[in-house]
């Protein structure tokens, strides 16, 4: 009985044994310790070293694919030219020259603000702007855009101008037109024209109030001249019937009253009398008028000042810019930079072939099945 039990005994320990070497086992075959060695310089310079060859002719392929593609030939050169101008502060003529300098808000020669810049812009980005601007210079024909067989035609002249032309505010608050075409000449005619049409394009949205404006001030000094004519009328109406000057005609009218009744002549004094009646009675209307007449010509003399002005802000151009840099004809290309292309291919053709060859490797150690 104890031999029985000592015998069960030694086959659970040797089972016991067995199980825990089978764990054992089981355990380094899972962890390979290959796999979680440390990667280091030497390793990561060995792999480059064993790829040399491959990396190289990769590398190189990539240079000269780069070169050719920048060739004239294959992928047309671009160049830039830039126009940059600071908006001007003054929005009407006549208040910028013409005010009393002590009554003037801004300085018609101070540069403009953010405030002046964000609208430049704004004007520059315009459609009424861009429309003009590929008529003026035929676009279409330019950027060979066949308005016919073309399905969207201004879709497609939207995305050439967004490639080709920007306009942006500077850090220094001035406005910068760069644009990009094959033709150095037309970059450099498209940037200066976009200025140009930027005045012109200020100057009639300004006059979409300083018209109006004027033949409202026009109004009212005509009808202010024609009240003044009907005053005039009535005076003169008042000079057919005698009186002339009110306040004169009156003081030696009584002075020959006066005169009349100490010499006693009865008659002279009456008709004196009579005459004074007469003089008295429109003589009120003679003064009312006088005095509208004169509140009627100041108002008329502040009406002439602002014709004067309107005319000017109307017929008269200032430029809305101050040029800082025209734009004029580039000589060196601004696209392709062979140089950089040349450099970028060959670094993003490194990384992919390196990382191409990581993954071969790594698929090369997976063991078969």
């Amino acid at each position: 009985m104890t031999s029985k039990k000592k015998k069960k005994h030694d086959d659970t320990d040797s089972n016991m044994e067995f199980q825990h070497d089978d764990s054992n086992t089981h355990r380094n075959e899972l962890i390979d310790t290959d796999s979680i060695k440390p990667l280091n310089l030497a390793d990561v310079i060995n792999f480059f070293w064993r790829w040399r060859k491959v990396l190289m002719i990769a590398c190189g392929l990539a240079a000269v694919a780069a070169i050719v593609i920048t060739m004239p030939f294959i992928t047309k050169p671009k160049y830039q030219a830039t126009h940059i101008f600071y908006p001007t502060k003054n929005n009407s003529i006549s208040d910028a020259l013409l005010s009393d300098a002590r009554q003037r808000q801004k300085d018609p020669l101070e540069f403009g603000e953010e405030e002046e810049a964000e609208k430049a812009m704004q004007i520059l980005l315009s459609g009424d702007l861009i429309g003009r601007l590929v008529r003026n210079f035929n676009l279409y024909k330019h950027y060979q855009i066949n308005t016919t067989t073309e399905k969207y035609p201004k879709t497609a002249m939207d995305y050439k101008l967004k490639e080709n032309i920007s306009v942006t505010r500077t850090r220094y608050l001035s406005v910068k037109i760069e644009v990009l075409d094959e033709n150095p000449q037309m970059a450099a005619d498209l940037a200066n024209g976009m200025a140009l049409l930027y005045d012109s394009i200020k100057t009639e949205v300004q006059n979409q109030i300083a018209v109006p404006a004027l033949q409202i001030v026009e109004r009212a000094l005509q009808n202010k001249r024609n009240k003044i004519q009907d005053i005039k009328d009535n005076m003169r109406k008042l000079g057919e019937e005698g009186i002339t000057n009110y306040e004169e005609q009156s003081r030696a009218l009584a002075e020959e009253i006066y005169k009349a009744q100490s010499s006693g002549k009865v008659g002279e004094m009456k008709k004196l009398l009579e005459e004074q009646k007469t003089l008295v009675k429109s003589g009120g209307d003679f003064v009312a008028l006088n005095e509208l007449i004169k509140l009627e010509e100041e108002k008329e003399s502040d009406l002439i000042a602002q014709y004067e002005r309107r005319v000017v802000d109307v017929n008269e151009k200032l430029s809305h810019k101050m040029t800082i840099e025209a734009a004029s004809k580039p000589e060196i290309k601004f696209w392709p930079k062979r140089g950089f292309v040349t450099i970028l291919s060959v670094l993003a053709t490194f990384m992919a072939t390196s990382l191409i060859l990581v993954f071969f490797e790594l698929y090369r150690k997976q063991p078969s099945a």
